[in-house]
């Protein structure tokens, strides 16, 4: 595969991350397409692997998303600038401290928008809470089956 072709693959996978902090967007079925493409368009025993892993990551995370409350953020004063500081943290969070960064870099990134937002650590706290009983959780889950067959799909880039 080209050069060209793995920056679209990886144009596709980054969209489907941001895919997954807005509502609507299927963010989790893009990266799986952009892991799929990888595979069509390369097959191998490596390539073949990060599919049928990534597959059955993201069947997992689709039943534990199903067992969490429903999302219900709008109740819980979620904005767009929240979304973009958990999602930036959770990224961030993934290489800093490889893979369990991305929980700690979700959390802190919501903390950070409300403390900026509220102004006072006791509300943003009080806050952060809310939002992830309200349905962070749920996007966490997401967003961290996500970035797991990211890395998955990067390792077998580099190394494979």
């Amino acid at each position: 595969m080209e050069a060209w072709e793995l920056l679209l693959v990886g144009l596709v996978i980054l969209f489907g991350l941001c895919g997954v902090l807005l509502p609507g967007v299927p963010g989790s079925w893009l990266v799986w397409a952009g892991v799929l493409w990888w595979t069509l368009k390369d097959p191998g025993p490596v390539a073949w692997a990060v599919l049928v892993g990534s597959t059955a990551v993201l069947f997992l995370s689709q039943v534990v998303r199903w067992a969490l409350p429903p999302r219900r953020l709008r109740v819980s004063d979620a904005t767009r600038h929240m979304a973009l500081y958990a999602g930036t943290g959770a990224f961030l969070g993934f290489f800093l401290i490889p893979v369990l960064g991305a929980i700690g870099g979700f959390v802190g990134g919501v903390y950070l928008a409300e403390r900026l937002r509220l102004g006072t650590s006791d509300a943003a706290r009080a806050s952060l809470r809310t939002v992830m009983r309200a349905g962070g959780t749920s996007i966490l889950t997401e967003l961290f089956t996500c970035l797991l067959i990211m890395g998955a799909w990067m390792g077998a880039v580099v190394w494979g």
